[in-house]
């Protein structure tokens, strides 16, 4: 096999600047709605934490819950805990929970629903999976009024195949974490900007149709702000964080000290140490755990990362996230990239 096609990250692109005539940044919408039938899911920021045993628990996803985001609560736990921290969720009644496919799956649903579950997410590393589309056939079935986030997924024709399944939200993008070793330990990956471009021109294939598209959830590789109006930019709805959010008060773990420092840890769910605490032992090793700096509240994060999104979204002349996909985008060089880092300490 011989192939040639080159693939697009984050760095190598740049949005280019327009005309705009906005004032101030409090005209602007970054608000998102999700439908499916008559669910609708709304929210005022494009952000959904991310179901990691370091990430999301209750307290994250009331805390993002009241910045007009969303959490999803991650599924390394027993049912009962699992049941009794979606039990916690109170804003917007936006009560979203992570499950697997195999082994205490339909129970494990089925406790989450009577706990008032609306949203599930299908957690899994490879969503383009028999496994997965039996999962979410089986959901529709028996859940209805459940909507559905499957994935990871990282190409148009994956993306497809998700959507024909029944899934409503697709998360884009596969070995491209901050703590994420699938890559280096299997050999296969598509960056997250180039995941959403691909599944963007599907899911416009799709609607022309009039065939089912799920939303797109940009999910790993997202490493700053910029990269956040990219993958908006370029056709997510949403994106999915995960570092950007570690170590903040609302994240679960203890605050410890380091030479001094306050940090807290960062477990990719697929890392040695994450599988032994969740199953008791591990297998097949496709992430790392680490040690990440304390950054204070979740709202000062999320209110500094909005500010820069709207600033961003700005420079496109861009009131809404839908006229944000009217962006246009320029390929860079390593020089070009260069370039735009702060340079003048350089000698």
């Amino acid at each position: 096999m011989n192939n040639n096609n080159k693939v697009l990250s984050f760095d190598d692109i740049l949005l280019v600047p327009q005309y705009s005539d906005i004032r101030s940044r409090s005209e602007i919408d970054t608000s998102v709605k999700l439908k499916k039938n008559n669910i609708e899911i709304n929210l005022d920021i494009p952000i959904i934490s991310s179901p990691m045993s370091t990430v999301t628990e209750a307290y994250m996803c009331n805390a993002i819950n009241s910045l007009g985001g969303m959490g999803i609560i991650h599924r390394y736990n027993t049912i009962t805990f699992q049941k009794k921290l979606v039990s916690y969720i109170y804003n917007n009644n936006l009560k979203s929970a992570a499950v697997g496919v195999t082994g205490d799956f339909k129970e494990r649903l089925s406790e989450l629903v009577s706990e008032g579950l609306s949203i599930v997410c299908i957690d899994v590393a490879h969503g383009d999976h028999i496994l997965v589309k039996e999962a979410i056939e089986y959901i529709n079935n028996k859940y209805p009024n459940l909507f559905i986030i499957a994935g990871n997924v990282a190409t148009a024709s994956s993306y497809e195949r998700l959507s024909e399944w029944g899934a409503d939200a697709v998360r884009a993008s596969v070995g491209s974490g901050s703590i994420c070793t699938t890559r280096i330990q299997t050999g296969h990956g598509i960056p997250t900007l180039q995941a959403i471009i691909d599944c963007s021109n599907k899911r416009k294939e799709l609607l022309l149709e009039n065939k089912k598209a799920a939303y797109i959830i940009a999910d790993g590789g997202i490493k700053n702000s910029g990269d956040i109006v990219k993958s908006l930019a370029l056709g997510a709805d949403i994106v999915m964080l995960g570092s950007m959010i570690s170590g903040t008060k609302e994240t679960p773990g203890k605050i410890i000290s380091i030479d001094g420092k306050k940090m807290k840890k960062y477990s990719g769910m697929a890392s040695k140490s994450a599988q032994k605490v969740w199953r008791g032992s591990y297998s097949s090793i496709e992430g790392v755990s680490t040690q990440v700096p304390y950054k204070g509240t979740i709202s000062k994060v999320v209110n500094e990362i909005m500010s820069n999104v709207r600033s961003g979204m700005s420079y496109s002349g861009a009131r809404s996230l839908c006229e944000l996909r009217e962006a246009q985008f320029v390929l860079q060089t390593q020089n070009a990239h260069s370039e735009g880092q702060p340079h003048i300490f350089r000698k």
